[in-house]
């Protein structure tokens, strides 16, 4: 039970730092790429590829390595990614935006491209680290077979509730409280606090498998 627990409230942060960067990633982006319709559906439509390659990367992980601890690294990798955000992303963004010359309308396709490039140098990683987190809980939450359908269940739904308070708490929390500089930082260091837990998750897995 207390790993159901646990493996849990491990899928629900993770489902709601994904939508902490989704939510302020646009936000982030609209600086750049301005407020338009493009930007939300760039911002949606990386996200969602991320988690879809997440998923199924996440699910083939599982069955190879069924160690929580494993998740630690690329947890860690993308929790520090999340920190510096605000550091080193600007410069992306701005080579993006100067290869136009300035003295001519940006093509309309590109302003369409143009975000989804932004979305994608600055989103992707850390949302397909996140995304890897609830396929590979089930692999290693469900010890047997029969468990599986249930186990699934729980983790998907504790994953969704974790994206459906990141929304809320994004729009309409953090966004008055907290600059977006914070709130990256934030996400990332409750991403590298899930790379703690996964170790801490290993640990009582392996003591419960040699008592």
């Amino acid at each position: 039970m207390m790993l159901k627990i646990a493996a849990a409230l491990f899928v629900f942060l993770g489902g709601f730092a994904v939508m902490i960067l989704e939510i302020i990633g646009a936000r982030y982006l609209a600086k750049d790429f301005g407020g338009s319709f493009y930007v939300w559906i760039s911002q949606i439509g990386v996200i969602l590829i991320a988690l879809a390659l997440g998923y199924a990367i996440g699910g083939a992980l599982g069955d190879r390595y069924q160690r929580a601890g494993f998740l630690a690294a690329p947890l860690a990798v993308a929790g520090l990614f999340i920190c510096f955000i605000p550091n080193f992303t600007p410069r992306l963004i701005e080579t993006i935006i100067l290869r136009h010359p300035a003295d001519q309308p940006v093509p309309v396709l590109w302003q369409k491209l143009d975000p989804v490039l932004g979305s994608a140098l600055v989103f992707f990683l850390p949302c397909f680290i996140l995304a890897i987190l609830a396929p590979y809980m089930i692999r290693v939450t469900a010890r047997k077979l029969e468990q599986v359908g249930t186990i699934s269940g729980l983790i998907y739904a504790a994953s969704t509730v974790g994206s459906i308070a990141g929304v809320f708490a994004s729009g309409y929390v953090f966004i008055d409280y907290l600059s977006v500089t914070a709130i990256f930082r934030g996400t990332g260091v409750l991403t590298l606090f899930l790379a703690g837990l996964s170790l801490v998750m290993d640990a009582g897995l392996r003591r419960n498998k040699n008592p």
